[in-house]
């Protein structure tokens, strides 16, 4: 008996140190691989455009010190943004994107990314009209957000598109839904709403409001 206890505790406070460790682990490789992944591209980008720029005196291509890429990117995505507001940047991005979606196999892949991007972070963000969905025509409830709140296009009255993100995967499905069996989720965020679908429902939402 007195083995069996102490098996009982050993794996008990394994079980609770790996509670600690694994969401601390995880997020700091999460981290440390996209910048080691930045670091590494940029100065072949580099390279490739201004060759003695990034050539070390035996032909070697330098590399950044541990975070500097990521530091650029992200110093860069900061000044693109702040010049596109001027008229005359506004409009030639405006010329460059049109072009973009008028070249043949190039524009199904940039008007892809483009809706992407955009529907997380731009000004027609898209995941922020968090629903409940009632897919199977039963009592059982999805949780999703509409995407689009009009299907005229498809021959469709009277119905909405629904994104359902799967648990633990950046995956989901697109339905397309009768008004009447979606109902919007008042109590909490989208950005809530999307961290229960993806934790698997595991998430205590009431916790995270009193947290924010």
């Amino acid at each position: 008996m007195p083995y069996t206890f102490k098996y009982k505790k050993l794996l008990q406070y394994f079980l609770q140190g790996l509670l600690i460790l694994a969401p601390i682990t995880i997020t700091i490789w999460a981290i440390t691989s996209a910048f080691m992944f930045i670091d590494g591209i940029l100065p072949n980008i580099i390279h490739s455009v201004v060759p003695e720029l990034m050539e070390d005196k035996n032909g070697n291509i330098k590399h950044f010190p541990w975070g500097i890429g990521f530091i650029m990117i992200i110093g860069l995505a900061i000044i693109v943004g702040y010049i596109s507001t001027s008229f005359i940047v506004n409009k030639i991005v405006s010329g460059f994107d049109q072009l973009l979606h008028k070249t043949p196999g190039i524009k199904f892949i940039y008007s892809t990314l483009k809706d992407f991007f955009e529907a997380f972070a731009g000004e027609k963000k898209k995941f922020t009209n968090n629903v409940l969905v009632n897919v199977d025509d039963n009592d059982v409830w999805r949780i999703g957000f509409v995407t689009r709140d009009d299907m005229h296009e498809f021959g469709l009255r009277d119905y909405v598109a629904v994104y359902i993100p799967m648990a633990y995967s950046v995956a989901g499905n697109v339905y397309i839904i009768p008004k009447e069996r979606v109902r919007p989720i008042t109590n909490i965020s989208a950005a809530q709403t999307m961290k229960f679908a993806v934790s698997g429902g595991v998430t205590d939402v009431i916790e995270d409001i009193k947290m924010s």
